[in-house]
């Protein structure tokens, strides 16, 4: 069976974005530890890219998306899987003699660190990682710039989905971690639609996006909304003047065309 997209990694997010080509009328082929588990119509190959590539014989890849996943949070698993594992991707690609036209490959808004939360951090503001697991991130989006030309990077802030999550859980229990921090995210439908909209937009895409939604949010006021709809006592309020941690902007993304469907957490959280 020939395919004209190629998922390298095939998780939560990566199906989204499988299925949303899929109804396009791409035809998708996609890699996974186990390639059983690939939902249909999507084809799956197996491969598990710690130790070694796929077999992508036959596969015309026309469209790349890169969304691979990993445990534990580790320097060493994200080596694994981010860098090592994405190299073996792409030898098999390069192997195969496919050259993708168009390319995601997505990664974190965590390479920036912990900065000073002014200003708000866009594109164009410094990678800093702060720890081993976020330097992996970055080396692979190094990686990905290096091998695959023209290819996009899609830093996603928070995945979550509306009805589930750790902040659902936490205010559930009765517990904030800390409702003065600053948070931003950005629901996995509007993530896949935006990995989907980089890869089919007339125009070529930059080489490097933010990927969330269009408020930064106090982690308070974000509980407070899900306390209301869970109709249990709400957690302590947030205060902006304590307000710390980074804030993130989707203009370029936004400016490209993209629209999100869950603009907030307002919208987004629906327990």
């Amino acid at each position: 069976m020939s395919s004209n997209a190629l998922l390298i990694g095939a998780g939560d997010l990566g199906s989204a974005v499988g299925h949303r080509l899929a109804a396009l009328g791409h035809g998708v082929t996609a890699v996974r530890r186990r390639g059983d588990l690939v939902p249909s119509p999507m084809r799956g190959v197996s491969a598990d890219l710690t130790v070694e590539g796929p077999d992508l014989t036959g596969v015309d890849v026309d469209l790349l998306v890169v969304a691979l996943t990993t445990r534990p949070r580790t320097e060493e698993a994200y080596r694994a899987t981010y860098v090592d594992g994405l190299a073996r991707a792409l030898d098999s690609l390069a192997a195969a003699g496919q050259t993708p036209r168009r390319a995601v490959l997505v990664s974190s808004t965590g390479v920036y660190g912990h900065p000073d939360p002014d200003p708000v951090l866009d594109e164009a503001s410094p990678a800093v990682p702060a720890d081993g697991p976020a330097r992996m991130l970055l080396e692979a989006e190094e990686l990905f710039a290096g091998r695959v030309p023209g290819g996009t990077v899609l830093r996603l802030s928070g995945l979550y989905r509306g009805e589930s999550g750790r902040i659902v859980t936490q205010v559930r229990e009765g517990r904030v971690d800390d409702p003065h921090r600053w948070t931003n995210r950005i629901h996995r439908d509007d993530a896949a639609a935006a990995v989907v909209h980089l890869l089919t937009r007339e125009e070529p895409p930059e080489p490097l996006y933010v990927g969330t939604d269009d408020e930064p949010a106090l982690l308070g006021d974000v509980a407070a909304h899900v306390a209301a709809q869970l109709d249990v006592a709400p957690p302590e309020a947030a205060d902006p003047d304590r307000g710390h941690g980074k804030r993130l902007s989707n203009a370029r993304l936004r400016a490209s065309g993209w629209r999100p469907t869950f603009p907030t957490y307002r919208e987004g959280y629906v327990v």
